[in-house]
């Protein structure tokens, strides 16, 4: 308790310099200054009013002597105002200064004081008397008119940047970089507004002309925390374009993906395939860029974890709504598979992006066949192998849980001989790191193990899906949505 003293003092201190420079200068660089810090400054006043909330008016101005001061700069400050809810928590802070029981005129005039910064706040974004009596004589009264004016201001700022984005090489009619540097400046306090959405929209998606990052990082930053945090909602071709043009932003956007799985203290694979398409990181994914980035962090994590299940079933169901998502955004793709998946066959890549459930019964084995053949074709034959060893080869199968799980149907299932093509996916799913040998003799190992357990088929067959008609597999019951037999358990 001590300590959260001394921190919040000496953070007061700091932001009571910070207001200072603020209220005295009012350049593009104080404006940059403040808004990178709004957030900073909120979770400040956050703390000092359960600070003062446990606390009376005598003892707060004794701990605080220039609370009134800090306050009021940060009252008339438009840009502290405008973000998020600072304009609320600043009005608690405010209420708790008041002494309910004026015992002399200082605290008198102090209440005075505290009111009329209150009434400053409240009607910060109204208008005026004169302005009052010119919107009466259009026919609006004042309180209908601001929301009217601040809409037709972002509408014409919307198009005049769509209008720059279209102009493209015409440099008379371009907006200048350092107008539109200082648009998405003034924008990051205001972004939670509903009202601001079409400018936020139009500034992500006009790239300009310019050979660097024109819009303020702080910018990016914001948006991103506000549509992680469900504060804002943008098109998907806008959240395409603030991930594209800014790496940390999908960087974090995964993470905090992983956060909410970690956090979670169940998650089935129903609960994990909710999680991933609320994060809208699959469709975005459908951009080759993004998907790589995304699939790349996957790598990361299925590295650090030595392959754990859990992680392995997320980029599993990661895969399934990725491929939904392709397949709802294009007929034909437009990216042909190379740029997805560039360390591997195209041929392979295609054949494991089908759906298990849209091949036939009858063709599951000679399937199956075909992809352990072009699986063994990169893993062993060195002049046609993966550039980066089977690794890589391994990481795009476990991206396809159906057709590694047909491999362990077909198996159970099949009363000849083992087939030795699905023995050797089975080998290779679970040790991609083996050599020839030491593979050669977990499929003699597996072999010996099917033929003694031969019953294991009708255990098989117990927990198939039970929706399966006929000779296939009804598309409504997905593998993905029920428990993982052999290969994928379901995650707890």
């Amino acid at each position: 308790m001590a300590q959260d003293s001394v921190d919040l003092s000496c953070d007061y201190q700091f932001w009571m310099q910070k207001l200072s420079v603020w209220d005295q200068a009012s350049t593009l660089e104080t404006q940059q200054d403040t808004c990178l810090h709004l957030a900073q400054f909120q979770e400040f006043l956050r703390k000092m009013y359960e600070t003062l909330k446990e606390m009376n008016s005598n003892t707060i101005f004794e701990r605080f002597p220039t609370i009134d001061q800090l306050l009021a700069k940060a009252c008339w400050n438009p840009f502290i105002l405008a973000y998020d809810e600072s304009q609320k928590i600043l009005i608690w802070c405010l209420c708790h200064l008041i002494n309910k029981e004026p015992q002399n005129s200082r605290q008198s005039k102090l209440n005075s004081w505290i009111q009329g910064v209150l009434s400053h706040i409240l009607s910060a974004l109204r208008f005026d008397k004169e302005g009052a009596l010119f919107t009466q004589g259009l026919g609006y009264a004042p309180v209908d008119y601001y929301p009217g004016l601040l809409k037709n201001m972002v509408l014409s700022l919307a198009s005049e940047l769509r209008e720059n984005h279209l102009n493209g090489f015409n440099t008379q009619r371009r907006m200048t970089p350092e107008r539109l540097a200082s648009l998405s400046r003034v924008c990051v306090p205001l972004i939670t507004l509903p009202d601001v959405d079409p400018l936020v929209e139009a500034l992500l998606v006009c790239h300009g002309h310019e050979p660097q990052e024109i819009l303020q990082p702080e910018f990016f930053e914001a948006v991103n925390e506000a549509i992680l945090l469900k504060k804002i909602s943008l098109p998907m071709s806008a959240v395409v374009c603030l991930w594209l043009r800014h790496l940390p932003s999908l960087e974090k956007a995964m993470l905090h993906l992983f956060e909410k799985l970690i956090s979670s203290e169940r998650n089935c694979l129903r609960r994990i395939e909710c999680f991933i398409k609320d994060s809208s990181l699959p469709q975005a994914a459908c951009h080759p860029a993004i998907f790589r980035v995304v699939d790349e962090m996957f790598r990361c994590a299925l590295l650090e974890t030595d392959g754990a299940p859990e992680i392995i079933a997320t980029i599993q169901v990661f895969t399934q709504c990725f491929v939904e998502a392709l397949g709802k955004e294009n007929k034909q793709l437009r990216f042909a598979l190379k740029t997805y998946f560039p360390y591997t066959s195209p041929s392979l890549a295609m054949v494991l992006l089908q759906d298990p459930q849209d091949v036939p019964r009858e063709h599951w084995l000679q399937t199956l066949k075909h992809i352990s053949e072009l699986l063994r074709e990169a893993v062993e034959d060195q002049t046609h192998g993966s550039r980066r060893g089977p690794l890589e080869s391994w990481f795009l199968f476990i991206h396809f849980g159906g057709w590694a799980e047909m491999v362990a149907e077909q198996l159970l299932r099949s009363a000849a001989e083992p087939p030795a093509a699905l023995l050797w996916l089975l080998a290779f799913y679970y040790s991609p790191h083996d050599g020839r040998q030491q593979r050669a003799q977990t499929m003699m190992a597996c072999r010996g193990i099917l033929q003694a357990w031969r019953p294991l088929a009708l255990w098989s067959e117990a927990f198939a899906c039970p929706h399966r008609g006929g000779q296939r597999r009804d598309t409504t019951c997905s593998p993905l949505s029920r428990k993982r037999r052999l290969f994928l358990p379901e995650v707890v």
